[in-house]
């Protein structure tokens, strides 16, 4: 062994460096701690200082400490942008998972035109956001709604007065929640299907010996097999859903108004931030998720990882 340490040539030695397990984890993921730590701890770092200042327009500011915290906590308008943003992600994550799961069994089948099906269900995800939500809005437009047209031939909805779907709250609320479902399914879908490709044949095979089909099989045996990485898929929708500000703000930038009923936390804080140029306040009001998806994310990755299945 010695012999055979003291004959390897000299330059095989850093390469013998990058062998080692430890050394090569902290190579290969190096590049995504100097990412996370440029775009997301600097920017995090400095929104968490300009919170404590009254900053306007630059980035300096007097420190106020707490009292943009209390000033948005007990402002209606702040309130209001939690109780939609809250209301905004539980119902449309609801509308993913149940959507998802039915897409993902179906498309674990064989038929004809199955890569049309898979190529408009990715769609959604691949498409530029800006031009998703402008098609978006031609659909919801009260004038030339093809959605609106649809419906009137149906006779679902009057001729003379139809819905001004981006007009009126519920209409408002309804049209926020179905677009950022839209959003979010093709990546829930992608996710059920390779959970329910990595379930073994075997399983399958021994389920059906037991006479387990149907509903049964699936309440049985495909849902706890699937539990941990539908918990991880229904924690990206969350994260992606409450952080979002692209739909909202383009689609009703917040109203209709006067009672504003699709604003959310993030055009809340935009608009105060930027279109008020009142940096401290709308960096105050961006934190306000923070501890409840970091207390949300760690939840729901320790019951990932107790429903897992050995």
């Amino acid at each position: 062994m010695e012999a055979a340490a003291v004959a390897r040539p000299k330059g095989r030695r850093w390469t013998n460096v990058f062998e080692r397990p430890g050394v090569l984890a902290s190579v290969l993921i190096s590049p995504a701690v100097i990412f996370v730590t440029v775009l997301v701890a600097g920017p995090l770092a400095l929104a968490i200082w300009l919170s404590f200042t009254n900053a306007t327009t630059g980035l300096h500011g007097k420190w106020v400490g707490l009292d943009n915290f209390r000033h948005e906590w007990s402002n209606p308008a702040f309130q209001h942008a939690v109780w939609h943003t809250f209301l905004f992600t539980v119902i449309s994550q609801a509308i993913v998972l149940v959507g998802a799961g039915l897409i993902a069994h179906a498309m674990l089948r064989n038929f004809k035109g199955k890569w049309i099906l898979r190529f408009l269900i990715l769609l959604p995800w691949a498409a530029p956001i800006a031009l998703s939500l402008m098609a978006w809005k031609w659909i919801f437009d009260p004038s030339y709604s093809i959605l609106t047209w649809t419906l009137q031939h149906l006779h679902l909805v009057s001729q003379v007065s139809p819905p001004v779907w981006l007009g009126q709250s519920t209409y408002a609320t309804a049209a926020v929640i179905v677009v950022q479902a839209w959003r979010i399914l093709p990546f829930a879908v992608v996710i059920f299907i390779a959970g329910l490709a990595s379930i073994p044949k075997e399983v399958d095979d021994a389920a059906a010996i037991d006479g387990a089909t149907g509903f049964r099989k699936f309440w049985s045996v495909t849902l706890p097999l699937q539990l941990p990485i539908a918990t991880v898929a229904l924690l990206f929708g969350i994260v992606f859903t409450a952080t979002d500000m692209a739909v909202v703000y383009i689609l009703t930038q917040g109203g209709p108004p006067p009672s504003f009923s699709t604003e959310q936390v993030t055009t809340w804080s935009y608009k105060t931030a930027i279109e008020s140029g009142s940096l401290g306040p709308g960096a105050s009001i961006s934190l306000a998720l923070l501890p409840v998806l970091a207390v949300v994310s760690v939840v729901m990755l320790l019951f990932a990882r107790r429903a897992e299945v050995t």
